[in-house]
Order: C-alpha cells, then sequence, then structure tokens
C-alpha cells in the first residue's frame, strides 16, 4: 500500500481542483490519483481497462469517493471494492451533496468509513480536505491485511 496516496474518484471539475489545491501543501499526502468515473476507479484498483498492468501491490491508503458518477454509482464502487479481499480493508469515505438520510444508511450498510457532506463554500470545501486527510493518512490505522498484497 502507498503510504501517503489518496485515490479522488470525483467527475466534477471544480470540486477535483479544491480537492487537490487542499492537498498539495500537505506533507501527509505524497500523491493524488483522480479517476472521473466509477468503472475507471475499479480497473484502477484491481488493475483492468486503461490501466492493465498497473502493480496493484501499490494501493491507496485512502478513497475519497464521491456517490453520484458516470458509468458507476460511488456505492456500486463501494460495493465491488468490499467484496474483493484484496481492498475489502481500504479506507473509503464517501463525499456527497446529498442531505438525504437513506444516502447515509446505504453507505454504511455498504461498508463506508466515513461519508462527508461536500461543504459548499470554498475554504469549508478545503479546510474538509484536509482535515480528512490528515485523519485517515495520519491519525487512523488500518489491520496490516489492508497492506499485504494477495495474488
Amino acid at each position: 500500500m502507498q503510504e501517503n496516496t489518496i485515490l479522488l474518484v470525483e467527475d466534477n471539475s471544480d470540486d477535483e481542483a479544491l480537492a487537490l489545491r487542499a492537498f498539495r501543501h500537505c506533507e501527509f499526502v505524497s500523491k493524488v490519483v483522480v479517476v472521473r468515473d466509477g468503472a475507471e476507479a475499479l480497473d484502477y484498483l484491481f488493475g483492468t481497462g486503461q490501466y492493465a498492468g498497473r502493480d496493484t501491490t501499490e494501493q491507496p491508503r485512502l478513497i475519497l469517493l464521491d456517490m453520484k458518477l458516470p458509468k458507476l454509482n460511488g456505492l456500486d464502487v463501494l460495493r465491488r471494492i468490499r467484496q474483493d479481499e484484496r481492498t475489502r480493508y481500504h479506507p473509503v469515505v464517501l463525499m456527497t451533496s446529498s442531505r438525504q438520510e437513506t444516502d447515509i444508511i446505504a453507505g454504511y450498510s455498504l461498508g463506508a468509513n466515513s461519508y462527508v457532506q461536500k461543504p459548499v463554500n470554498f475554504d469549508e470545501f478545503t479546510d474538509a480536505m484536509r482535515d480528512l486527510g490528515r485523519y485517515w493518512m495520519q491519525i487512523n490505522r488500518i489491520p496490516n491485511l489492508a497492506i499485504k498484497s494477495h495474488h
């Protein structure tokens, strides 16, 4: 597992730019990989499609997953992540603008580690991204199972 890599799954270019800006000067984030739809996220994680041949023993330390995505939505991506032993324990934070209780329940029932409503305000969004990164990259601990490669 790459100690300081975040996989950002985001189809909104404004939110992507804000997240990248927030992480740019964070010493605890060395790399942010951006994918723009659910299918591309799974291709990246499992080394398929355009990521065929990628070393899948190097996985992100954190997955920031938008819920409303083209091709496969965030809940479908999360379901697939949790079904595979190689990615089952990866920390996944669902991000959305939705306040619907049914979305929150669905996310947690599928194994989300956290559910964050995206702030609309620029400074609040930047602060939220930094706080998420700091918590999941520096404070939180994951089981060794998530670090070991499963082939």
